[in-house]
């Protein structure tokens, strides 16, 4: 169930919150709980079992490590291993065999695998639980269906943001819902829906239309075309989902991090993926990067690499060391595509250069920012090209393309800019590059009753427009689906 359906905005959501404002807080978490169930079995039933398994697991798992502190390390050693398993079975078994089969020329049959929904989003939820009691941060929970709502609570279930469990251990237990909270909630809802709904939906469909052609076969404008159109719905698409997903956790009295703060306005790619999709590069900072930069610099092999070259270039080998597997990994978290690895690889690789040069230190005078932001917005957008593209070679052409050291086959243009773009989508463009911009971001924070008055009537407007698109059938794919 997406919550860009009208199965959702009009029936599954409102039965759920008559029932959970009507009811006494004891019953709250098991409505809740319930009502997550029922959400994920909605889609896919039958993938109910492995994340209840996954519950189950994360449980049991939890308690042993903290019941038995001398063997801590090799339970969660296990846990993690059971939780990666069923992750690597559904979402990387037939890119492994694909790629053997390539290697060494063998016959390995794919199987049929279709990978359930959210489960790169609870898995990873259920880790940073477990690794959570196994640092001592939180105590173990023993009651289950508490620990079963935090890893399946419906407003983050199927796509983030990823909640650390120390963040909201507290708000499981007890929090407070008032009418201040469900109106911001709504408020916040509507402004992801619209987001979703009116512009990525509408960037979409120019994105698809350049990305589904040889890139030898349109031009540099059209090329340059598609890889803004192709940012602003993927930042419009997943931004507007979180959006959501915060709104509805604040409607029933959670408070979730923000998982994107204006991420095209920054200087540097370090600072870019601050703001982009915080949720998942905070996993992964503090429980793999740091680890990991820790594990080695304590290793005896760095105290004998800082003998014979020199602290400072140790520390650059650890830096580059620990920023390689975090960003392989974070693109290979993505889907079993090298695409996605070459993402991962080529942000930690600007990343690196910028930790090396102290690029991303803003700059002093207004030159130097204006030319850090732009060298952000150039390698952000490139970085697009590779993550959309259907392959390493489609994405390097696209990106000749780009820069006119492609060789174009002129004959096959077929198509005018306006089969590209109409009058709707350039408004549409226009309004993206507006709202990336944080003109409006204290907007619902408004004190003043006339401006609130006329924010709550945009709203409504908004509502009403996005559900109508909805309605009519309009084009509503979700591309963090497929993550």
């Amino acid at each position: 169930m997406l919550f860009s359906s009208m199965t959702f905005i009009y029936v599954f959501l409102p039965i759920v919150l008559f029932l959970y404002l009507i009811t006494k807080k004891e019953l709250h978490n098991p409505i809740l709980l319930t009502a997550s169930i029922l959400f994920y079995a909605w889609g896919e039933p039958k993938y109910l079992a492995i994340m209840l398994v996954t519950i189950l697991i994360n449980y049991f798992g939890a308690i042993l490590i903290e019941d038995k502190p001398k063997i801590k390390r090799l339970i969660l050693f296990f846990s993690i291993v059971l939780n990666l398993s069923f992750l690597v079975y559904f979402k990387y078994f037939n890119f492994i065999i694909e790629n053997i089969n390539a290697v060494f020329n063998s016959h390995i049959s794919i199987l049929n695998i279709i990978m359930p929904i959210g489960i790169s989003f609870y898995t990873f939820q259920a880790m940073s639980y477990l690794l959570d009691v196994f640092r001592e941060e939180v105590k173990a929970q023993r009651d289950i269906y508490k620990l079963a709502l935090y890893i399946c609570l419906f407003p983050q279930l199927i796509a983030g943001p990823i909640v650390k469990y120390h963040d909201v251990s507290e708000q499981i237990d007890s929090r407070e819902v008032n009418f201040e909270k469900v109106e911001l909630g709504v408020k916040r809802f509507i402004i992801g829906l619209s987001k979703k709904v009116l512009i990525a939906n509408t960037m979409a469909l120019v994105a698809d239309k350049i990305f589904a052609q040889n890139p030898h076969d349109f031009s540099h404008s059209i090329a340059w075309l598609g890889s803004f159109a192709y940012a602003f719905q993927i930042y419009y698409d997943f931004s507007g989902y979180s959006d959501m997903a915060i709104g509805l956790g604040l409607i029933f009295g959670f408070q979730f991090m923000e998982n994107f703060n204006y991420p095209f306005i920054s200087k540097s790619i370090s600072e870019y993926w601050r703001r982009w999709h915080i949720s998942l590069s905070s996993w992964f900072r503090d429980y793999l990067f740091f680890p990991i930069s820790r594990l080695i610099s304590t290793s005896e092999f760095f105290y004998k690499l800082t003998e014979k070259i020199g602290r400072k270039k140790a520390s650059i080998i650890l830096s580059f060391s620990s920023l390689f597997v975090t960003w392989a990994c974070i693109g290979m978290w993505h889907g079993a595509e090298w695409t996605f690895l070459v993402h991962g690889l080529y942000n930690g690789f600007f990343i690196f250069v910028e930790v090396v040069t102290k690029w991303s230190k803003e700059g002093k005078t207004k030159l130097v920012r204006f030319i850090q932001h732009c060298y952000m917005l150039l390698v952000a957008l490139l970085g697009f090209i590779i993550f959309r593209s259907e392959s390493i070679k489609y994405a390097w052409d696209y990106i000749m393309n780009m820069f006119g050291l492609l060789h174009l086959h002129k004959d096959n243009f077929i198509h005018s800019l306006s089969y590209y773009v109409n009058n709707i989508e350039i408004i549409t463009f226009i309004i993206a590059i507006l709202c990336s911009v944080p003109i409006f971001k204290n907007m619902l924070s408004v004190k003043n009753k006339i401006a609130d008055a006329f924010i709550n009537v945009w709203l409504l407007l908004l509502f009403i427009l996005s559900t109508a698109f909805i309605a009519s059938g309009t084009y509503n794919p979700f591309i963090y689906f497929r993550f």
